[in-house]
């Protein structure tokens, strides 16, 4: 048999080599080529097909977008293509961390896409809010205002209402991926939407003869309801790359109207006079939380 070329999407990447799935629905062994770089989840790669050995990957098709992470460097790290959905998923318990949605909100706007705020536990919201006053506290508290500011806010749980039913109807036919802090409930969620993700992980081991380590590799699914679900267990203390101010402050939306009315075009909304930024700061029209998370940020990302 002589070798031919087929196309494939990759499910899964872990060093030189990955598994992809071709039109028909195999699921191959595959190599990376150094010539033609590393591909991860949610790629779709032209394979070359061997007569022994695993498959070898000899073009990355252009991608429509990338989810990106810091390194430990600030480099820019790929951890998926080609997303229609980014599900951002935070929990009364544990709380999110300072500035943590700001960091996913910022990322998921570079990829010109909306990203989706998924509350789970939503169970436990009443007694997490019980006794705190209107404008205190952490991000959960502020679930309205991220409505106000135009995001989607979906509440799961998966011990009771309002269930996983909202969120399964929203990524059905999108390709969509899982992020989130550790303990918030992905695991509980992917389980709801995955009824047979035991099937599938059993499948992509056997493809390779190794074991798939679920807890830190990013794997992308097959959803009952059409469409794909890639969950990333390692992305859950988000960080963000080096990038320019002008990339940051597209990340918050919300100075937009407000932007246009500094005096200088490259304004780090900080200290510069004139600032129309700040001017909106100070009367209420951008939120004072919002503002001082991009200080922050500005502080920690820009290059």
């Amino acid at each position: 048999m002589s070798n031919h070329s087929r196309t494939g999407l990759v499910l899964v990447s872990y060093g030189n080599g990955g598994i992809a799935e071709t039109d028909d629905g195999d699921h191959i062994d595959c190599s990376y080529r150094r010539s033609v770089g590393r591909p991860v989840c949610g790629d779709e790669v032209a394979l070359e097909m061997q007569r022994e050995g695993p498959a070898a990957v000899t073009r990355i098709e252009p991608r429509r977008n990338e989810f990106v992470r810091s390194d430990s460097r600030q480099r820019k790290q790929v951890i998926a293509a080609n997303l229609d959905r980014v599900l951002v998923v935070i929990a009364p318990e544990p709380e999110p961390s300072r500035d943590l949605v700001e960091r996913y909100l910022v990322a998921v706007h570079s990829l010109g896409i909306t990203p989706i705020l998924v509350v789970n536990k939503a169970e436990r919201l009443d007694h997490y809010l019980e006794g705190k006053p209107s404008g205190s506290g952490g991000p959960l508290l502020r679930l309205d205002e991220y409505r106000g500011l135009g995001y989607e806010v979906l509440e799961t749980s998966c011990k009771g209402e309002p269930g996983t039913a909202g969120l399964a109807d929203l990524i059905e036919n999108h390709t969509s991926i899982l992020v989130g802090q550790s303990g918030v409930g992905k695991s509980s969620l992917v389980n709801r939407l995955l009824p047979d993700l035991e099937l599938q992980t059993g499948e992509l081991s056997r493809v390779t003869g190794k074991g798939t380590h679920t807890t830190t590799t990013t794997i992308m699914y097959r959803l009952p309801c059409g469409g794909r679900l890639i969950d990333s267990p390692g992305v859950w203390e988000y960080g963000l790359w080096r990038m320019e101010r002008q990339e940051l402050a597209a990340g918050f939306p919300d100075f937009h109207p407000h932007d246009m009315a500094c005096r200088f075009n490259d304004c780090s909304h900080v200290m510069e006079p004139g600032c129309g930024v700040r001017a909106a700061v100070a009367d209420a029209r951008i939120r004072e939380w919002r503002y001082q998370a991009y200080c922050r940020l500005l502080e920690q990302a820009v290059a």
